[in-house]
């Protein structure tokens, strides 16, 4: 059901510093920040060969990411976002095998504007899943 990894997403508390980390330390391909107000982040792309690591930082007082960063004040890894093919299909048949599906259950478009749905963490070892339509 799931298809390739589209992204790792590390939160961190400074985006510029670590957006600079991975320009200019690592030598990787960075995008511009976007911010995301419907999803309380401000984002910036990492672009590798196989995958994309997206940094995340809170926007504003209600992010969704503040609490994660309040608990690992120096950010570390959020989610995993893999591809899936049709999000509907995915998320119906996740449910009826016992997955929760975090918000209203409704995929809503994410930071490349394609629907996406969170899984939640302790369905999958541990680890937030993110959902992202192909």
């Amino acid at each position: 059901m799931i298809g390739k990894l589209n992204h790792v997403a590390i939160v961190v508390p400074d985006l510029t510093a670590a957006t600079a980390v991975y320009r200019d330390t690592l030598g990787a391909k960075v995008s511009a920040a976007t911010p995301l107000p419907a999803h309380g982040v401000t984002t910036v792309f990492v672009s590798l060969p196989n995958t994309k690591i997206e940094l995340l930082e809170p926007l504003g007082d209600d992010s969704p990411i503040a609490a994660f960063l309040a608990r690992n004040p120096s950010g570390g890894m959020h989610h995993l976002c893999y591809e899936v093919d049709d999000i509907r299909a995915a998320r119906d048949r996740l449910v009826a095998a016992g997955a929760r599906v975090l918000g209203n259950g409704e995929p809503k478009n994410g930071a490349h504007d394609r629907p996406v749905l969170f899984l939640h963490p302790k369905d999958f070892c541990g680890t937030l899943i993110e959902l992202e339509q192909a």
